[in-house]
């Protein structure tokens, strides 16, 4: 009878598997993000499954209390115990780099590490009872039923057919919540870098119009002394946010490559397991079943804590998407979610945008100067700066983007727009002679001419940045982004996250299950091998004892 003992157990690890997570659903469900509509009315009936299977353990949602004036971010999604603070609430809001939250996300998983410790502890305490008993005490008589042994069989057989679709489940499973992260850390580090570059690309203007001149003429010298300063700071701005953007990406792309790896091996282990527990239990391997039992054992136990180190990340996933929404509605404020994907210094986009506005303006007035004072007046030969025989048709002038306070000025009707000016100022060029002097009709020659059109293209160049520059200002790239993860990438993670954990939990069960049935198949068919064999030589025995006669005949 001893060797039932480890089905027994098995019914009661997984009594406690379940029962741990019934009372923690029932006070605790999971609180997901609330998704878009569309997803929500297709998902009705699956989000009701899905928050019964995430239940975060056996924690009473209580409402937070009321913050201090910084914003704090899925406060009251995060407001679980925390085992490092004496089981008290922990109040500090989504924050990846404090420990009292991985502390009391990680005590939502508190149910699976549980169970694996009753798992580990008590199923070896049955199986070294076992192995004592079977030395110290003779073993009854064999019984035998066709019926127990066939019903053996077949629940062998069905649940090694569980096993090998939660493994398949979790293969597939993990392999979409994998690149699905990776999808949505690629697109952060993308908008980021988008950002980055941009600014850069600012600078590059800004620092090219400090050394443009156009006829001479530069911009003020106040000008050029501003322009290092705002170079300063953007340079500082672009290294910040791709350096912590990158070494974000880098440590959660280490996190997530280390449970793929775990659930990768996981599956080929269970399936392998598997397998060869059933090969071994039908053909009677019986020291062969035992030590795969040893190596289920331990495999069930791990499977069990990954489970939780899953659900944690789980969960921290979930409340890092409900943090991103949150943030939306505030988006200049202060918060953990800075540590993610910052937003440019307001300062710094503020002296940006004024001093990108202030060089386009003066890059304008310094062209519009020259065609009013030098290429539209016909100076003498004795002006020999100014006079390189201009003659001709006189320029028009330029608009100008923006008025001396550096407001929006709108172009007149004899005003040149800037996106074609470099057209119409080149039809004013004249050939010139080695001297620079012209040697045909025009106002502009060609060394001028391109001096004004490097002018025209950076005023242009500038002024195309200023929206991006004002939504730097709002961090609207930072709510872009989050508004997109949020809305595209935090259903598909939160639905491939579900698919591993049922893989997970399927495989667990039936594994476990799976376990037990090989102890009791190989039990039925060494009573079956038994029985046949005083039947086989009874037979033997009456085919001599037929024989005798005739010989002696």
């Amino acid at each position: 009878m001893l060797p039932k003992w480890p089905m027994l157990l098995s019914l009661l690890a997984i009594f406690i598997f379940f029962s741990s997570f019934t009372h923690g659903g029932s006070q605790s469900h999971f609180q997901s993000p609330p998704l878009p509509d569309e997803y929500r009315e297709e998902k009705n009936e699956d989000n009701v499954v899905f928050s019964r299977l995430f239940a975060e353990g056996p924690n009473v949602v209580v409402e937070p209390p009321v913050q201090s004036s910084s914003l704090l971010l899925a406060a009251k999604r995060t407001y679980r115990k925390d085992p490092l603070n004496g089981f008290n609430r922990y109040t500090g809001g989504w924050n990846i780099d404090d420990r009292h939250y991985w502390a009391s996300v990680a005590f939502t998983a508190a149910p699976f590490f549980i169970t694996a410790l009753i798992w580990f502890v008590i199923f070896g305490l049955c199986l070294l009872l076992i192995c004592v008993c079977s030395r110290c005490y003779k073993r009854e008589p064999y019984g035998y039923s066709p019926m127990a042994y066939a019903l053996s069989l077949i629940f062998l057989v069905l649940f090694t057919i569980a096993a090998i679709i939660g493994c398949v489940i979790l293969y597939t499973g993990q392999e979409k919540f994998h690149s699905s992260t990776i999808n949505t850390l690629d697109y952060v580090v993308h908008q980021a870098n988008d950002t980055a570059d941009n600014l850069m690309n600012v600078s590059v203007y800004l620092a090219a119009a400090k050394q443009l001149s156009v006829d001479r003429i530069l911009i003020p010298a106040n000008v050029q002394t501003d322009i290092d300063y705002v170079q300063t700071k953007i340079t500082s701005s672009a290294s910040t946010l791709s350096t912590k953007t990158a070494g974000n990406k880098d440590d959660i792309e280490h996190l997530i490559e280390s449970v793929r790896v775990a659930l990768i091996i996981l599956s080929i282990a269970m399936l392998t397991l598997t397998f060869l527990g059933l090969v071994f239990s039908i053909f009677g391997m019986q020291i062969f079943v035992y030590i795969l039992v040893i190596f289920g054992w331990i495999l069930i136990t791990g499977t069990l804590i990954l489970c939780g180190i899953f659900l944690v990340l789980h969960n921290v996933t979930a409340d890092t998407c409900v943090a991103m929404d949150e943030w939306i509605q505030n988006p200049t404020a202060r918060t953990a979610l800075d540590d993610i994907l910052p937003c440019v210094d307001y300062a710094t986009a503020q002296e940006t945008l004024t001093k990108s506005k202030e060089v386009s303006y003066n890059l304008v007035d310094i062209v519009n100067q020259v065609i009013t004072n030098v290429s539209n007046i016909n100076f003498s030969p004795n002006f020999a700066p100014f006079y390189y025989n201009q003659s001709g048709p006189v320029l028009p002038i330029l608009c100008n983007l923006f008025n001396p306070d550096l407001t929006s000025h709108n172009c007149g009707p004899a005003e040149v727009d800037l996106d074609n000016a470099t057209q119409v100022l080149n039809n004013y060029v004249c050939q010139v002679s080695p001297s620079g002097i012209c040697i045909t009709p025009g106002r502009l020659t060609p060394t001028l001419y391109s001096q004004m059109a490097a002018a025209v293209n950076m005023s242009s160049g500038l002024y195309h940045y200023s929206p991006f520059l004002v939504g730097l200002q709002n961090c609207d790239f930072v709510r872009e982004t989050f508004g997109d993860i949020y809305n595209i990438h935090c259903p598909g993670l939160l639905q491939y996250s579900k698919r591993v954990y049922v893989g997970l939990v399927m495989v667990t069960v039936a594994v476990l299950l799976s376990v037990t049935f090989w102890i009791i198949y190989a039990r039925e068919r060494r009573h079956r091998v038994h029985k046949k064999e005083p039947m086989s030589k009874l037979d033997e025995g009456v085919e001599v004892k037929e024989d005798k006669p005739t010989h002696e005949e």
